[in-house]
């Protein structure tokens, strides 16, 4: 008998489809048939059947995972894991596997692309001269050489993003939570990073310690005419403090490829303001880095439902409940 395998991941396969291919030889695969993230009782109700799931930025909670009985093994199509209830999870001994360090480049490369449409005035730009106008002296922009860009999380992308600022012929500070240490680049405490930096880029885990991390006092410590990144997780920081600090010229601008609530309210006054650009958290989709990821989810999905052990595991723990070969 096939293993049923539910996709709720919006973009799996849907790029290219090497992943879905590796399934489909052993499994019987039910799409996500509503084209957007699924609610919690939606998700409850496709995983009644499944052995294993390819998960997208659904919420996987206690509730849902308590009533996938046949439920074996969770794919996370994506780097963070804060979307699943890893302890509950644990407890039921469903395995969890995600895809570090496969959009590393493409995450970067994007942070990048907006920092360098931000300091420009990139998209404004255009968006005019498309208009049939021509202002050239209305977009002056800002050059990074000699700045100081901050980066908060110096993971994988953080670092990339650092390497590449460094390449751009800016100083580069960083402050990390888990305190990382890099002699490449200089840690600083929080406050002085974002007194000192002319650009700031998250790229922290959205921890409990992070969540909410940017509010209105670290706002109020960035350097009037500074910029703030984050292609990281919306809810690191405080869009309506962020709102207030940008409509009160208190810094230029900001880049965000995500928000605190996805899909977000069309009203959002981020959408009408010019000096910022939102991109619908596509950081990660490149051709490149969805192959990756798709492989790397299926391959360890395929592992787990062989009673293998899988490369890459988020909740290592489950290993003392469920015997898998090292194989």
């Amino acid at each position: 008998m096939k293993f049923r395998i539910f996709v709720a991941s919006r973009s799996f396969g849907k790029i290219v489809d090497d992943g879905l291919k590796l399934l489909e030889r052993e499994a019987i695969i039910e799409d996500n048939p509503y084209g957007r993230t699924l609610t919690e009782e939606e998700l409850e109700r496709h995983l009644q059947d499944a052995d294993a799931v390819v998960l997208g930025a659904d919420k996987c909670t206690g509730k849902v995972l308590s009533s996938a009985q046949k439920l074996k093994v969770i794919g996370r199509h994506g780097i963070g894991v804060d979307n699943v209830d890893l302890k509950v999870a644990t407890d039921r001994g469903v395995v969890v596997t995600y895809t570090p360090s496969v959009n590393v480049d493409s995450v970067a490369e994007h942070t990048f692309g907006l920092i360098l449409a931000l300091v420009r005035k990139i998209p404004a730009a255009s968006a005019s001269t498309k208009a049939g106008k021509w202002e050239g002296l209305r977009f002056v922009g800002t050059e990074l050489v000699g700045k100081t860009i901050g980066i908060i999380g110096l993971g994988n992308i953080g670092l990339g993003v650092a390497k590449r600022a460094k390449a751009f012929g800016t100083r580069v500070i960083y402050y990390d939570i888990e305190l990382k240490k890099n002699m490449d680049f200089t840690y600083v405490p929080l406050d002085q990073l974002l007194k000192e930096s002319d650009v700031i880029s998250i790229h922290a885990a959205l921890t409990p310690e992070a969540r909410g991390m940017i509010g209105a006092k670290e706002l109020a410590l960035m350097k009037k005419g500074s910029f703030l990144v984050n292609a990281a997780r919306g809810g690191i920081v405080d869009e309506k403090e962020l709102i207030k600090a940008l409509a009160e010229g208190r810094i230029a601008g900001a880049a965000l490829d995500v928000l605190e609530m996805e899909p977000p309210d069309p009203d959002n006054p981020l959408f009408k303001m010019d000096n910022v650009i939102v991109t619908p958290h596509i950081a990660a989709y490149t051709v490149e880095a969805i192959r990756r990821m798709d492989l790397t989810v299926a391959e360890d999905i395929m592992r787990v439902l062989r009673g293998k052990k899988p490369k890459h595991i988020a909740n290592p723990e489950v290993l003392k409940s469920v015997s898998l070969s090292l194989t």
